[in-house]
């Protein structure tokens, strides 16, 4: 009867390791093949350092399979084609005291560094933000957002990203990219609905690393999503890096005005200039009867403007769909209606005017 897989493979599974199984039983037989009376097969180690200590194996599986009757001739090779020992990845860690250095914390390649701020929560100033972004980047320019909310991260929600930043390094921090904006956050180093509680000299850390350590590359602009207040993020990112300037987010009413003079106050205090207010939540409009809707007052942030002396950049209805797209990670700015439009007014203004 002519030499069959069977006969070979009933030879090897009486060659064993030192745990009682075969190395069939191990799987490491690969490319048996039969011709005649020649047969070759190859012992596969899972790793260089276990194959070299495998020649004694080989020998015993060449001279089982050389005493089936009707074999000739026995080639056996042993390689190590298992996958390569996986490194543990570098270990990353966001705060901790901010590192003294010798200039600013402006990345190399950024042209602009623009900071989105309010003065109080609760104004839409990350929603501006991500489709400001967003807007930017669809009018052809090169756009960064930085999410330096660090107790409240909302843009990995808002442009749709929720994995881990690479680091190849333990030091470099590779960013994430959506919508055309490339994209870095503290949402992206904590666990999700983990509570950030640090005090400010670890605030003003990871807002250094994520300005400093991040391969932001070429940027027209970068635009900072900042936390509400006047608190150490925003005095450290006036004094530490070279901010172009400020846009302050308000809505009409006067409870947020109040605050939002106080922003504009600390960025004059803080030298840098304010390049303009944009007056959120202006109106509603009902999408069934076509009415508008003054909910949170009207036209109070234009008449703020003209009093400090500052343009007033765009003015931008509450709207559903802003909702519902920020909440899926698609923000609204990256489609084609009403909404969209709109941030593209105000995108197409900051470029006209040289801000972006």
């Amino acid at each position: 009867m002519p030499l069959s897989k069977s006969d070979v493979e009933t030879a090897l599974a009486r060659v064993k390791l030192p745990d009682g199984k075969s190395i069939l039983d191990h799987d490491l037989i690969r490319a048996l093949t039969i011709e005649g009376d020649v047969v070759r097969f190859v012992i596969e180690a899972p790793n260089a350092q276990v194959a070299a200590q495998m020649a004694p194996l080989r020998d015993a599986a060449e001279a089982v399979v050389r005493e089936i009757d009707g074999v000739s001739s026995v080639t056996v090779a042993l390689t190590a084609h298992g996958p390569a020992p996986k490194q543990a990845a570098p270990s990353l860690k966001i705060g901790g005291h901010p590192k003294a250095q010798d200039g600013p914390m402006k990345p190399a390649g950024v042209q602009r560094i623009l900071a989105i701020g309010s003065g109080k929560g609760g104004v839409g100033k990350s929603t501006v933000s991500s489709n400001l972004a967003v807007a930017l980047a669809r009018a052809g320019r090169k756009v960064g957002l930085l999410d330096a909310d660090i107790y409240g991260p909302s843009q990995p929600r808002m442009m749709g990203v929720n994995k881990r930043p690479a680091s190849p390094d333990g030091k470099t921090i590779i960013p994430l990219h959506a919508h055309g904006v490339t994209l870095m956050s503290i949402g992206f180093m904590m666990e999700e609905g983990k509570a950030v509680v640090w005090r400010g000299p670890m605030l003003m850390g990871a807002l250094q690393q994520m300005l400093g350590q991040v391969e932001w590359g070429e940027l027209d602009v970068l635009l900072v999503d900042l936390p509400p207040g006047t608190g150490d993020v925003q005095l450290t990112l006036c004094t530490k890096s070279e901010l172009s300037g400020a846009i302050v987010v308000s809505t009409p009413q006067d409870v947020a005005l109040i605050d939002a003079r106080k922003a504009i106050d600390m960025f004059n205090t803080l030298k840098t200039p304010v390049l303009g207010l944009i007056e959120n939540m202006s109106l509603f409009v009902c999408p069934d009867c076509g009415s508008q809707y003054e909910i949170f007052g009207h036209g109070g942030v234009a008449a703020e403007a003209v009093k400090m002396d500052v343009p007033l950049l765009g003015s931008l209805p509450i709207d559903l769909d802003t909702r519902l797209s920020g909440d899926s990670g698609t923000p609204v700015a990256a489609g084609d209606g009403p909404m969209a439009q709109a941030y593209a007014r105000i995108a197409e203004g900051l470029i006209k005017g040289g801000m972006a």
